[in-house]
């Protein structure tokens, strides 16, 4: 039986290990560095150091490595030991203030969108203090920001933080001509909920697709497949319950606090939900929660997919990102109280992330802009590409009384009577929720639903977190220095919830007639990942992210060119798969079944049976014939679309073209072969089926 309380966090150098073997100046003025943000100095970091090796090596490590978020959504590491030579053909274990702070890697070999040159390859890893470093596979794993010898950051942490801090100052300054001195800090804390798939590992070794791709390119859908809802909540398998249990343990054994665990609405998805963490912390934990997804499911014989979709006509998965706002001394910012409607500063605070999600909507959609979220968009079980706000019943009538003027009147809270008598009664919530919604407001916080499963949080909460800091920027700037507070709040929040009421939106985002309604308010409709990429370089939104030095220029263009190069790169491997996979195996599998076919039809001719005794023969073999002719010509077709896309002058003209010419053929060409399958004798089939795919537990 796992002791939670006695494993959680045995692997983190977290707050209670420092307490215990630094010396207290040393530990308070790491925590002060952690709490307000206060330089560290090196003289500190040797003692810390030091610290960090002892307990490592305590715990068996013996490399540590400074671990990194490139621009490849997943993390880097580079593993040094701890041993230093020493006379007499020794080593001691040893480990310096300057190694813990400063790691050197390579900066050209990442993704850099012209940053980084080749001939100058030189890259910075630097020590973030307030990620706790732990241990992982025999080595302690330090989190670290990363940038190029010309101070370029090169990842996702960096423009984080410098996010959370633009925050933090502008929400301050609110705080304060509200009267709030003891705040020193405002906090964004996220919580990630992560959806996932399990395949049996030797199913999985039966689709090349899947391999390459993270997806299947192929398969006609099974005779079952979700129709029932029988899946959803249901009971967990024994075999995926044990990978389970095993991910619980790890997770709590690097301090992550997984709290939740059922199975999805598609066969074979589920979903792990965290507590809250600070953001930075919750980008940390969601990468690691990943990771540790796939080395516990490959223990257990199976393996973790996290592509936003892995099979058509199923759920896909996303990770929804529950937002929330909070002080250092515990206020919820974002909580309505008793009264929400004669509650100014909750109500400013709203108003300014309604403001922030209208104004920079294409920003937010852009930040969920992948070619695998493409495939998930839209569909029935994430949100369209179309961002909205929901906020509920009781806080969308409590705008609309202050945008017309008109009083507000305050609904008793509502209790739950089932109307039987050994269940008791509860309070319900004083709104629904909705599901097709991408940024829906949830009692005190914000959930973002667009988010991709396999995407690193940190650009969507980078995006929301600059947003937001700009609308507190312009109205602190109203308010500081303002002879009556309460007045000139009301005024602004009446304002931008009149400027601003488009966004908001309570019903049914899979409406027909949402997308019709959506373009006569204005809001945009970036159906694609290219379409969304192109916004990140407009003039506002360069002027956004400048102007906190969240990003320069330069780092947003960067950006913006390893996007569409993502992109193109992406939907190249699946075509070169597809046209690998038809040619090599589909075609030279259908050729034996029509051999097989023409066997038996002239065996059964020979023998002067009815002319119907061979109808079977006949109509698959034409079926099969006219079929085969189609996937050879399309995959040829494929594979000259893909060379033509890939000679494209610019990223961007290269991503169009693969959305506008190879994105088709790929589609035409799954059709047929999925025909195909469809009437090809089992046993000679190459590809495991969505049944074997899906049904394996």
């Amino acid at each position: 039986m796992v002791n939670v309380s006695e494993i959680f966090g045995s692997m983190v150098f977290n707050d209670a290990i420092m307490r215990q073997r630094l010396p207290r100046e040393v530990y308070k003025s790491l925590t002060n560095t952690i709490a307000i943000g206060k330089p560290i100095d090196v003289s500190i970091a040797n003692v810390v150091a030091n610290a960090m090796k002892d307990w490592a090596v305590e715990m068996g490590a013996t490399h540590y490595t400074h671990w990194f978020q490139p621009l490849t959504s997943v993390t880097a590491e580079k593993h040094d030991s701890f041993i230093s030579p020493i006379p007499g053909d020794k080593v001691v274990m040893d480990f310096s203030g300057k190694e813990l702070i400063k790691g050197e890697s390579d900066a050209s070999s990442f993704p850099s969108g012209g940053l980084r040159e080749t001939c100058n390859a030189r890259g910075y890893t630097a020590w973030d203090p307030s990620s706790y470093a732990f241990i992982k596979d025999g080595t302690l794993y330090i989190p670290t920001v990363f940038c190029s010898y010309t101070g370029e950051a090169l990842d996702t942490k960096t423009p984080l933080l410098r996010s959370m801090e633009a925050l933090s100052e502008q929400a301050l300054r609110l705080l304060r001509v509200f009267g709030d001195n003891a705040s020193e800090r405002v906090i964004t804390s996220v919580g990630a909920e992560q959806e996932y798939f399990l395949v049996d590992k030797e199913v999985y070794n039966r689709r090349p697709d899947l391999k390459y791709a993270g997806r299947t390119l192929f398969g006609a859908p099974a005779p079952k497949c979700q129709e029932l809802e029988d899946h959803y909540y249901g009971p967990i398998k024994t075999r995926v319950a044990e990978f389970m249990a095993e991910l619980d343990s790890e997770l709590w054994k690097l301090g992550i606090a997984s709290k939740t665990k059922h199975n999805e609405v598609a066969p074979t998805q589920h979903e792990l939900a965290p507590i809250y963490a600070n953001t930075n912390v919750a980008v940390d934990q969601n990468l690691l929660i990943m990771d540790t997804m796939r080395r516990v499911a490959e223990k257990h014989s199976m393996v973790a997919l996290l592509h936003e979709k892995p099979y058509a006509g199923l759920n896909g998965s996303g990770k929804h990102n529950n937002w929330s706002l909070g002080t250092d001394t515990g206020k919820n910012l974002l909580s309505p109280g008793k009264s929400p409607a004669t509650n100014s500063q909750f109500l400013l605070f709203l108003s300014a992330i309604i403001t922030a999600v209208d104004d920079y909507q294409d920003l937010l959609r852009m930040s969920c802009a992948t070619a695998a979220n493409d495939h998930r968009l839209g569909a029935d079980e994430a949100p369209p590409a179309i961002i909205s706000i929901f906020l509920g019943q009781e806080l969308e009538e409590i705008v609309d009384s202050i945008i017309g003027d008109s009083p507000y009147t305050a609904k008793a809270k509502n209790t739950m009577n089932l109307g039987v008598p050994l269940v008791p009664t509860f309070r319900y919530d004083s709104t629904d929720r909705n599901r097709t919604s991408p940024f829906a407001f949830t009692g005190n916080k914000f959930e973002f639903r667009m988010v991709g499963s396999s995407q690193n949080i940190a650009l969507p909460n980078i995006v929301l977190n600059t947003a937001v800091a700009k609308v507190f920027r312009d109205y602190a700037d109203r308010l500081e220095g303002c002879s009556d507070v309460e007045l000139e709040a009301k005024k602004i929040i009446k304002e931008n919830l009149g400027s601003h009421r488009r966004i908001i939106f309570s019903g049914n985002g899979y409406s027909k007639d949402w997308p019709i309604e959506a373009e006569k308010r204005g809001l945009l409709n970036l159906k694609t990942s290219v379409d969304a990429y192109a916004c990140l370089t407009e003039e506002k939104n360069i002027d956004l992210f400048t102007s906190f030095s969240v990003m320069s220029a330069h780092e947003l263009f960067a950006r913006q060119m390893i996007m569409y190069e993502t992109y193109s790169n992406t939907l190249s491997i699946e075509a070169k798969t597809m046209v690998d996979i038809s040619l090599s195996q589909i075609l030279p599998a259908i050729e034996k079944y029509l051999s097989v076919l023409c066997k038996n039809a002239k065996m059964k001719s020979d023998m002067m049976l009815d002319k119907n005794a061979i109808k079977f023969e006949r109509d698959v073999i034409e079926k099969l014939s006219l079929l085969s002719y189609s996937i050879f010509d399309t995959a040829n077709e494929l594979e000259a679309a893909n060379t033509r896309a890939n000679q494209a002058d610019s990223a961007a003209d290269e991503a169009n073209s693969y959305k506008e010419t190879v994105a088709p053929l790929m589609s035409v060409l799954r059709d047929v072969v999925d025909e195909a399958e469809k009437i090809t004798a089992r046993e000679f089939w190459p590809l495991a089926s969505y049944g074997d795919l899906t049904y394996w537990a």
